[in-house]
């Protein structure tokens, strides 16, 4: 397992073809988004991982592996124009491939809870790796986060990024079907980190795909996240079981902990619950690309807009870490150092027809898209 190479401090990358060129004027060198890449070590089975390290006109940057399609870094300024990286993570494929709880990955073939590991579609019925016991959970043992992608990266007048394909096997994890999938992130120049999903199958099958990037607005290591401000627009949430899983009605969030129908401290009634980690039913109707959340920062003045076509959204806050591990840069991570909001379908809907469908069938096509929007205030 490598450690990072060219990524932290001083390594060396190679701008792909897209970026500016020597040719041109330094200052348009400077505005223009690029995407750059280095080596970050290798998988458990022996791979070449790559990194891209993007960055846009506004001079925002952020790295990407092809393990896992993970997002390592996010660098972003607060409102004196100071960078900091607002994504935990790990410096070495290594801490990815063991110890990291899914930090900055692309989760599937199912994001989230299936119970009990079991599913029946079609009169067929599967059986799943129960790694979170009882239940499935982010696509099993060997989910999307631990295997290679291919990465693409390109640079346009919309900003940088890198196309991630992956071909997930039939009965890969229980699932059926050939399932061929495209994660495209963007890091444009409007401060956006948009994430594009696609994906299409030879048999029937269920997909719910998404990004779990554990965000801290003060920067990676900074503490805990309770001082931030959420608002989520969502009236109703999945109420759950013992274990996480949905006990299938929908519920109002009035009169709850989980009210962030106004702008509310993440800790302000956090003590009531223990921790977030529910499923918000949005308000919206339809596919369409809407504000979801908005995070707030107030001593960095970041803040952070969720922009998304899925139904649902996850509510996070990093209540399993412990300070256990190392991550970047030596950064110890506590219980609730950082907040993830995962776009999504609702957890196991696969067993619950009353919930949107998450089956995809031959002929149709899996797409969604998430976007990340940043700024200062």
């Amino acid at each position: 397992m490598g450690k990072v190479q060219g990524i932290v401090g001083v390594g060396i990358f190679c701008l792909c073809a897209g970026c500016a060129t020597q040719h041109e004027p330094a200052m348009q060198q400077r505005a223009a988004a690029s995407v750059a890449q280095g080596e970050f070590g290798n998988s458990p089975e022996g791979a070449k991982v790559t990194a891209y390290k993007l960055t846009n006109a506004q001079g925002l940057k952020a790295v990407l592996i092809d393990y896992g399609a993970i997002l390592v870094s996010l660098e972003t300024p607060d409102r004196k124009g100071n960078l900091a990286d607002v994504v935990l993570g790990c410096d070495t494929v290594e801490g990815y491939a063991t110890v990291s709880p899914y930090f900055g990955a692309i989760v599937g073939r199912y994001a989230n809870r299936i119970a009990l590991g079991r599913f029946t579609l079609d009169g067929v019925p599967y059986t799943l790796a129960t790694n979170n016991a009882p239940n499935h959970l982010h696509g099993g043992k060997i989910g999307f986060n631990k295997v290679m992608w291919q990465g693409r990266p390109f640079s346009d007048v919309q900003g940088a990024g890198v196309v991630f394909t992956y071909r997930s096997p039939d009965m890969e994890e229980g699932y059926p079907g050939n399932l061929d999938c495209t994660v495209t992130y963007t890091l444009t120049n409007e401060n956006e980190l948009q994430i594009e999903y696609q994906g299409t199958t030879d048999k029937p099958t269920v997909v719910n795909l998404s990004h779990h990037s554990y965000f801290n607005l003060k920067g990676h290591g900074s503490g805990d996240v309770l001082g931030h401000v959420m608002t989520i627009n969502a009236d109703r949430y999945t109420p759950v079981d013992t274990t996480l899983i949905p006990t299938g009605q929908i519920a109002t969030v009035a009169a709850t902990p989980l009210d962030f129908t106004h702008p509310a401290a993440i800790g302000a009634q956090i003590a009531v619950i223990g921790g977030y980690d529910h499923n918000f039913v949005l308000n919206k109707r339809g596919d369409n690309l809407s504000l979801a959340a908005r995070v707030a920062e107030p001593d960095s003045g970041r803040v952070m807009e969720v922009y998304t076509t899925e139904p649902g959204l996850q509510f996070y806050t990093g209540n399993f870490l412990d300070g256990s591990f190392k991550g970047k840069g030596g950064a110890v991570y506590e219980k609730h150092a950082g907040f993830c909001l995962e776009a999504q379908h609702y957890p196991d809907s696969p067993n619950r027809p009353q919930f949107p469908s998450t089956v995809l069938r031959p002929g149709e096509k899996y797409h969604q898209r998430t976007t990340y929007k940043i700024s200062v205030e």
